[in-house]
């Protein structure tokens, strides 16, 4: 049997030799009758029947495929307007009265942990943990700085030295912690010289591991997994001092991967009973983790963060980030604190704020912009107040006018950068366009 031999397949959807010859296209007088969807060369006469253009494709898509194609990645489509940047930020009265107003009527929930009896037992319970040489960390809801502090003082005062970390701070290093440490009178009397942070935390390790001390280290760290406490030589530092046993850690955490900035050995380390002299300090924390939910808010530890605003609330930034950046939020000046400081200047200085400030609305008016954030686009330029000044007879020259404007920059009531075109210098003055105007009408009525 030859291997090449052919055998003629029947397709149901070719028709015969004289279908095809039927299927021509006809004069275009026929093309009327067609729907709005169908070309004329897509029809069929005879046995077939007229099958739009994507049913006589020779290649069909699988459904695997389809899914491929139409939902083949592109380019992201996004957008500049943040929401955070579109909201306007409150001012802190405005943010009290809408705290106010939406807690009112609604009954606080309260821990059970609060309560008196469950805090004794709790509290009773860690100090007999830490004298067996384990460290406590506590997790849970709510803010634990208060108890946490009860407790240092309460109990942890009458057993030894209390040093109190605030770690959420911004601001804070590990070497605060250390010069805290220091200043107790019974280390301050050795006249220890300064050093680096790591010659401190082994002079404090070793003081502590004499025999002769009898007294013991409680270190109070509100939030070690703040980003002061994440560096490599931060953690170094506390492991060292975690594992002497005459210091005892009482930290609290509240991010979920808190657990992953130590590792296994760090973590189940225990403490050794008895230090050797001049041996190589072990490192390590010897946790033992506690929940304590609270459902405080943590009103004290975002006392930096502008809660008021949506782009600041969740900024995470350093203190000096934020202030900055302040002279460019609209909610940078209250309307307490820009009457506080006119009322401290001259008359002058009072009637170049008002000419800044006029022109400021009317350019805000003009714009229909009475939401928008950015200040900074109805500006007024420096030639231009220079020169509206001294038709005014307020400044004949340039230095009696940055003389004026000196102690409203001090206290950033009107803010400057330089111009995105055409150079120069604009200033504005860091509020929104209702607030200005209750400063406004307040300052011509004193006049």
């Amino acid at each position: 049997m030859p291997h090449n031999q052919s055998f003629p397949v029947e397709d149901p959807d070719i028709s015969s030799e004289e279908d095809i010859e039927d299927a021509e296209p006809s004069d275009e007088s026929g093309s009327e009758d067609l729907p709005n969807d169908v070309t004329p060369s897509s029809r069929q006469k005879g046995k077939g029947k007229a099958r739009y253009p994507e049913e006589s494709q020779i290649i069909v898509q699988t459904a695997f495929d389809a899914y491929f194609t139409y939902n083949k990645p592109g380019r992201v489509q996004t957008s500049s307007n943040v929401y955070s940047q579109l909201v306007l930020p409150l001012s802190s009265e405005e943010y009290a009265n809408a705290i106010g107003a939406a807690s009112k009527g609604i009954k606080p929930v309260e821990s059970s942990l609060l309560k008196d009896g469950n805090m004794d037992i709790t509290f009773s319970r860690y100090i007999c943990e830490l004298t067996e040489g384990f460290n406590i960390i506590c997790y849970g809801l709510g803010s634990k700085r208060r108890l946490l502090n009860q407790f240092a003082t309460d109990y942890c005062s009458k057993r030894g030295h209390v040093v109190v970390a605030n770690g959420f701070q911004p601001d804070f290093n590990i070497k605060d912690l250390l010069v805290s440490i220091e200043g107790i009178p019974a280390i301050q009397c050795l006249n220890l010289p300064s050093g680096s942070v790591d010659k401190q935390a082994r002079r404090i390790h070793d003081v502590f591991a004499e025999p002769s001390q009898k007294t013991h280290l409680y270190i109070i760290v509100h939030n070690i997994d703040a980003a002061p406490f994440r560096a490599a030589k931060a953690k170094s530092i506390l492991a060292l001092l975690a594992h002497n046993p005459r210091i005892h850690v009482i930290a609290s955490i509240d991010h979920i991967n808190a657990p992953l900035l130590w590792s296994s050995s760090e973590t189940f380390s225990r403490k050794p009973g008895v230090i050797a002299k001049d041996s190589v300090p072990s490192r390590g924390f010897a946790w033992l983790w506690h929940d304590m939910t609270t459902l405080l808010s943590y009103d004290f530890e975002l006392a930096f963060a502008d809660r008021s605003s949506l782009s600041g609330a969740h900024t995470g930034g350093a203190r000096r980030k934020a202030d900055a950046l302040a002279a460019q939020n609209a909610t940078a000046m209250s309307e307490t604190a820009a009457s506080h400081i006119l009322a401290s200047v001259t008359q002058k200085a009072q009637k170049l704020f008002a000419l800044l400030g006029n022109n400021q609305l009317q350019a805000i008016e003009g714009a229909d912009a009475t939401v928008s954030n950015d200040l900074q686009q109805f500006g007024m330029g420096y030639d231009v107040l220079f020169s509206t000044a001294r038709d005014n007879f307020i400044a004949t020259s340039d230095t009696a006018l940055r003389s004026l404007l000196g102690e409203f920059r001090d206290h950033n009531l009107v803010v400057s950068a330089q111009a995105t075109t055409g150079g120069g210098e604009i200033l504005w003055i860091p509020l929104r366009k209702e607030r200005l105007e209750n400063v406004l009408r307040s300052l011509n009525s004193k006049s």
